[in-house]
């Protein structure tokens, strides 16, 4: 078995804990995950905190790590949706262990 270094820049615990430790991208994969296929309105509508500029960054971010697939409709007006990837897919088992955990233990976390 390969022995990551943690100090080392590509290193993929480090990259990959860095790029979901915002506030908003679990909650947007965890809404994907839920619905399968979102309209931005509907996920704006569905995260009411987020702004919309930060709502867009995280949307091509998660584009752009290729966890969520982007499809854009050629009508007028356009229609784009959104959906998870097989990768987003993969990912939401640990995400829903996550979340799990969290609700077990806010109390206990936060008191």
């Amino acid at each position: 078995m390969r022995t990551l270094n943690p100090l080392y820049p590509t290193c993929p615990i480090r990259n990959i804990i860095n790029r979901m430790s915002d506030k908003w991208s679990l909650l947007i994969l965890s809404t994907l995950n839920q619905n399968n296929i979102m309209r931005y309105k509907e996920l704006n509508a569905a995260i009411p905190d987020i702004s919309q500029k930060m709502l867009s960054s995280t949307l091509k971010r998660l584009e752009e790590d290729k966890l969520i697939n982007r499809k854009m409709y050629a009508e007028i007006p356009p229609r784009v949706e959104y959906s998870l990837t097989k990768t987003g897919k993969e990912f939401m088992p640990a995400v829903d262990m996550m979340v799990n955990w969290a609700l077990e233990h806010f109390e206990e976390i936060v008191s």
